[in-house]
Protein backbone atom coordinates (compact mmCIF):
# COMPACT_ATOMS: atom_id res chain seq x y z
CA UNK A 1 0.00 0.00 0.00
CA UNK A 2 2.60 2.48 0.80
CA UNK A 3 5.10 1.48 -2.15
CA UNK A 4 1.70 2.27 -4.30
CA UNK A 5 1.23 5.69 -2.52
CA UNK A 6 4.55 6.94 -3.07
CA UNK A 7 4.55 5.29 -6.49
CA UNK A 8 1.78 7.78 -7.34
CA UNK A 9 3.71 10.51 -5.46
CA UNK A 10 6.32 10.40 -7.68
CA UNK A 11 4.42 9.82 -11.05
CA UNK A 12 2.48 13.10 -10.05
CA UNK A 13 5.50 15.10 -9.27
CA UNK A 14 7.12 13.75 -12.57
CA UNK A 15 4.05 15.17 -14.33
CA UNK A 16 3.91 18.31 -12.37
CA UNK A 17 7.77 18.94 -13.25
CA UNK A 18 6.94 18.26 -16.91
CA UNK A 19 4.00 20.50 -16.81
CA UNK A 20 6.31 23.09 -15.64
CA UNK A 21 8.89 22.87 -17.86
CA UNK A 22 6.74 22.87 -20.77
CA UNK A 23 5.06 26.05 -19.17
CA UNK A 24 8.30 27.72 -18.63
CA UNK A 25 8.86 27.25 -22.70
CA UNK A 26 5.33 28.58 -23.88
CA UNK A 27 6.15 31.71 -21.91
CA UNK A 28 9.25 32.11 -23.28
CA UNK A 29 8.01 31.48 -26.56
CA UNK A 30 5.29 33.58 -25.69
CA UNK A 31 7.64 36.56 -24.91
CA UNK A 32 10.16 36.36 -27.50
CA UNK A 33 6.86 36.72 -29.73
CA UNK A 34 5.88 39.67 -28.12
CA UNK A 35 9.22 41.18 -28.08
CA UNK A 36 9.20 40.62 -31.91
CA UNK A 37 5.53 41.85 -32.94
CA UNK A 38 7.00 44.95 -30.91
CA UNK A 39 9.73 45.91 -32.59
CA UNK A 40 8.04 45.27 -35.72
CA UNK A 41 5.81 47.76 -34.81
CA UNK A 42 8.03 49.94 -33.34
CA UNK A 43 9.75 50.12 -37.00
CA UNK A 44 6.83 50.49 -39.04
CA UNK A 45 5.74 53.20 -36.92
CA UNK A 46 8.99 54.95 -37.53
CA UNK A 47 8.92 54.87 -41.35
CA UNK A 48 5.34 55.65 -40.87
CA UNK A 49 6.53 59.18 -39.07
CA UNK A 50 9.30 59.44 -41.23
CA UNK A 51 8.62 57.87 -44.38
CA UNK A 52 11.35 59.71 -46.53
CA UNK A 53 14.44 58.27 -43.83
CA UNK A 54 17.18 56.24 -45.16
CA UNK A 55 18.03 55.07 -41.72
CA UNK A 56 17.21 56.13 -37.87
CA UNK A 57 20.11 56.30 -35.40
CA UNK A 58 19.67 55.10 -31.90
CA UNK A 59 19.93 58.26 -29.89
CA UNK A 60 18.26 56.41 -26.26
CA UNK A 61 21.06 56.76 -24.31
CA UNK A 62 21.28 60.53 -25.08
CA UNK A 63 17.97 61.42 -23.91
CA UNK A 64 16.71 61.84 -20.52
CA UNK A 65 12.92 62.91 -19.54
CA UNK A 66 12.38 66.39 -17.33
CA UNK A 67 9.43 64.92 -16.18
CA UNK A 68 8.94 62.32 -13.68
CA UNK A 69 5.48 61.09 -14.49
CA UNK A 70 6.89 60.61 -18.04
CA UNK A 71 9.44 58.01 -18.89
CA UNK A 72 11.76 58.07 -22.08
CA UNK A 73 12.24 54.44 -23.62
CA UNK A 74 13.75 55.16 -26.83
CA UNK A 75 15.17 57.72 -29.08
CA UNK A 76 15.83 57.81 -32.90
CA UNK A 77 17.16 60.07 -35.30
CA UNK A 78 15.60 60.05 -38.50
CA UNK A 79 17.96 60.72 -41.41
CA UNK A 80 18.63 61.31 -45.10
CA UNK A 81 21.79 61.37 -47.09
CA UNK A 82 23.42 62.42 -43.47
CA UNK A 83 21.01 65.27 -42.80
CA UNK A 84 18.23 65.15 -39.99
CA UNK A 85 14.83 65.17 -40.93
CA UNK A 86 13.78 64.62 -37.37
CA UNK A 87 13.41 63.38 -33.81
CA UNK A 88 11.08 60.31 -32.58
CA UNK A 89 10.92 59.51 -29.32
CA UNK A 90 9.02 57.03 -27.72
CA UNK A 91 7.39 57.58 -24.20
CA UNK A 92 5.47 56.02 -21.62
CA UNK A 93 3.54 57.42 -18.04
CA UNK A 94 0.75 56.21 -16.40
CA UNK A 95 -2.94 56.97 -17.84
CA UNK A 96 -6.11 56.29 -16.84
CA UNK A 97 -6.39 52.70 -16.42
CA UNK A 98 -2.36 52.06 -16.47
CA UNK A 99 0.84 52.46 -18.51
CA UNK A 100 0.35 53.74 -21.92
CA UNK A 101 3.14 53.91 -24.66
CA UNK A 102 3.49 56.86 -27.06
CA UNK A 103 5.81 57.73 -30.23
CA UNK A 104 5.98 60.68 -31.12
CA UNK A 105 7.99 62.60 -34.26
CA UNK A 106 9.40 65.80 -34.46
CA UNK A 107 10.38 68.06 -37.50
CA UNK A 108 13.50 70.78 -37.76
CA UNK A 109 10.46 73.14 -38.03
CA UNK A 110 9.05 72.42 -34.12
CA UNK A 111 6.26 71.07 -35.31
CA UNK A 112 5.01 67.88 -34.33
CA UNK A 113 5.49 65.29 -37.47
CA UNK A 114 2.79 62.59 -35.87
CA UNK A 115 1.80 60.71 -32.87
CA UNK A 116 0.84 56.93 -32.82
CA UNK A 117 -0.21 54.96 -29.58
CA UNK A 118 1.77 51.99 -29.36
CA UNK A 119 0.23 50.11 -26.16
CA UNK A 120 -2.26 51.58 -23.41
CA UNK A 121 -4.45 49.65 -20.63
CA UNK A 122 -7.58 52.04 -21.01
CA UNK A 123 -11.21 51.38 -20.62
CA UNK A 124 -12.13 49.61 -23.38
CA UNK A 125 -14.81 51.76 -25.77
CA UNK A 126 -13.60 54.80 -23.43
CA UNK A 127 -10.02 55.83 -22.84
CA UNK A 128 -8.87 52.71 -25.26
CA UNK A 129 -9.96 55.18 -27.85
CA UNK A 130 -6.39 56.89 -28.27
CA UNK A 131 -5.96 53.52 -30.18
CA UNK A 132 -8.83 53.17 -32.01
CA UNK A 133 -7.90 54.46 -35.84
CA UNK A 134 -11.44 53.99 -36.23
CA UNK A 135 -12.73 56.67 -33.32
CA UNK A 136 -12.68 59.82 -34.45
CA UNK A 137 -12.59 63.02 -32.13
CA UNK A 138 -13.14 65.34 -35.23
CA UNK A 139 -15.89 63.79 -36.99
CA UNK A 140 -16.21 66.17 -39.77
CA UNK A 141 -12.57 65.76 -40.44
CA UNK A 142 -12.15 62.04 -39.67
CA UNK A 143 -9.59 63.41 -37.05
CA UNK A 144 -8.42 60.72 -34.74
CA UNK A 145 -6.80 61.63 -31.37
CA UNK A 146 -3.44 61.49 -31.92
CA UNK A 147 -4.07 62.37 -35.59
CA UNK A 148 -5.32 65.94 -34.66
CA UNK A 149 -1.22 66.33 -32.98
CA UNK A 150 0.24 66.04 -36.28
CA UNK A 151 1.74 68.98 -37.78
CA UNK A 152 0.84 70.82 -34.27
CA UNK A 153 3.73 73.79 -32.89
CA UNK A 154 5.33 73.37 -29.96
CA UNK A 155 4.62 76.84 -29.05
CA UNK A 156 0.60 75.43 -28.38
CA UNK A 157 -0.86 75.66 -25.29
CA UNK A 158 -1.70 71.83 -25.57
CA UNK A 159 -4.46 71.80 -22.98
CA UNK A 160 -7.10 69.43 -23.58
CA UNK A 161 -10.69 71.23 -24.39
CA UNK A 162 -8.74 74.15 -25.22
CA UNK A 163 -6.25 73.60 -28.56
CA UNK A 164 -6.84 69.54 -28.09
CA UNK A 165 -9.82 67.87 -28.31
CA UNK A 166 -10.83 65.32 -25.43
CA UNK A 167 -11.66 61.49 -26.00
CA UNK A 168 -15.11 61.67 -25.07
CA UNK A 169 -15.81 61.18 -21.37
CA UNK A 170 -12.00 60.15 -21.16
CA UNK A 171 -10.46 63.57 -20.01
CA UNK A 172 -7.90 61.92 -17.62
CA UNK A 173 -6.52 59.62 -20.55
CA UNK A 174 -6.50 62.63 -22.79
CA UNK A 175 -4.88 64.77 -20.37
CA UNK A 176 -2.24 61.63 -19.29
CA UNK A 177 -1.07 60.85 -23.01
CA UNK A 178 -1.35 64.90 -24.15
CA UNK A 179 1.03 65.46 -21.39
CA UNK A 180 3.90 62.69 -22.71
CA UNK A 181 3.31 63.85 -26.00
CA UNK A 182 4.40 67.37 -25.08
CA UNK A 183 7.11 66.67 -22.73
CA UNK A 184 8.79 64.04 -25.17
CA UNK A 185 7.92 66.93 -28.34
CA UNK A 186 9.61 69.56 -26.45
CA UNK A 187 13.01 67.71 -25.57
CA UNK A 188 13.31 66.11 -28.85
CA UNK A 189 13.23 69.16 -30.34
CA UNK A 190 16.12 70.27 -28.11
CA UNK A 191 18.01 67.38 -29.02
CA UNK A 192 16.91 67.21 -32.92
CA UNK A 193 18.33 71.16 -33.30
CA UNK A 194 21.74 70.42 -31.74
CA UNK A 195 22.02 67.21 -34.58
CA UNK A 196 21.07 70.09 -37.50
CA UNK A 197 23.71 72.22 -35.75
CA UNK A 198 26.41 69.91 -35.82
CA UNK A 199 25.43 68.57 -39.53
CA UNK A 200 25.89 72.46 -40.44
CA UNK A 201 28.86 73.65 -38.37
CA UNK A 202 31.48 74.18 -41.13
CA UNK A 203 35.09 71.92 -40.49
CA UNK A 204 37.69 73.32 -38.52
CA UNK A 205 41.67 72.85 -39.32
CA UNK A 206 43.63 71.90 -41.70
CA UNK A 207 45.37 74.12 -44.83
Amino acid sequence: MMKDIVKLGLVLAAFAAAACVGLAFVNLATEAQIAVNAEKQLNESLSGLFSEAERFEDLSAELKSPDDGVKFEAAYLALRAGAPLGLAVKASGQSYGGPTTVLVGVGLDRKIVGVRVLDGKDTPGLGANAMNPTFFVDKSKKTTFPGQFAGKALSDPFEVKNDVIAITASTITSKAITKMIKVAADAGAVRLEASAQATQAPATGGM
